[in-house]
């Protein structure tokens, strides 16, 4: 009996301990800094990827059309009947930081696997001031085999990082530094190219977005060095789809063939209309 005044004292002791401790761990719960918000609405705008990665097990669907170009006939229509060009991609979020995807080209049948990786997330407290993504791909040409004199001739790859922002919730913008490289060239090309790109969104409305990109390529070649890409538009997007609708001078769909290729100069009227569809599933 003698003991109980002392267990008791033991217990008034432990027990503000304990409540302390719990109130620095919720403390340290609380102080863990907050994502921000995507900076844009779909994995890629026009023509280059954003930092934008889904949650684990979202499966997307993408489609991509790009018609001829606006001035490349008589009788085309604004191109809208001239040869066009086709992609149909899928993407598997494998988590919320890894995505791993497959397309297939009309043009020059070429067929891409892609990864994409989250490296650096944005905070709202600018803990973290932007964000930062990973994007490669190795494409295979699959045309027929007279087209190339080794296999090691049809391979590709193109790999950048991407740096974006979300400024408000109307404005955003990535940069996007690059490496591209074709095993196999002309003779008066080079085998990599560098470049960058630059790109933003701006929120018209909950579901409307204004989008605009420049891509400038750094290499130069002998002759006929690659003109930089633009294009602008205008974005319609849910939360489980979008669309986009733009004008721009890549008629070429996977990036490395687009900044190696081009010829078309937007400012002299070789554009085109294209179109990207993507739609999402969560398993």
């Amino acid at each position: 009996m003698k003991s109980y005044p002392f267990i008791l004292f033991l217990l008034l002791l432990i027990t503000p301990l304990a409540y302390c401790q719990e109130e620095e761990v919720k403390e340290e719960v609380k102080e863990k800094p907050q994502l921000e918000r995507p900076a844009f609405d779909s994995s890629a705008l026009i023509d280059n990827q954003t930092n934008v990665l889904f949650n684990k097990g979202a499966f997307e669907m993408v489609m991509n059309h790009r018609f001829g170009l606006v001035n490349g006939g008589d009788n085309d229509l604004i191109g809208i009947w001239g040869p066009a060009n086709i992609r149909i991609a899928f993407n598997y979020a494998i988590t919320d930081r890894i995505t791993v995807g497959y397309g297939t080209t009309k043009d020059s049948r070429l067929q891409d696997f892609q990864l994409k990786l989250a490296l650096f997330r944005q905070t709202r407290g600018n803990e973290m001031p932007v964000s930062i993504s990973y994007y490669g791909n190795f494409t295979v040409d699959a045309r027929k085999k007279e087209n190339f004199f080794n296999t090691q001739d049809r391979y590709s790859s193109h790999n950048s990082l991407i740096i974006a922002r979300r400024f408000s919730r109307t404005f955003s913008m990535f940069v996007t530094p690059s490496w591209s490289h074709f095993n196999a060239v002309e003779s008066e090309m080079r085998n990599d190219m560098f470049a960058v790109a630059v790109g933003g969104r701006l929120k018209l409305t909950p579901s409307i977005n204004f989008m605009a990109e420049y891509t400038q390529p750094i290499n130069t070649y002998e002759v006929s060095s690659p003109d930089p890409g633009v294009g602008v538009g205008f974005e319609f997007s849910t939360g489980s789809h979008a669309f986009q609708l733009f004008i721009a001078n890549y008629k070429g769909i996977v990036p490395q063939q687009n900044i190696m290729f081009n010829q078309n100069n937007f400012f002299k009227g070789d554009f085109l209309i294209g179109f990207n569809i993507t739609r999402l599933w969560y398993f």
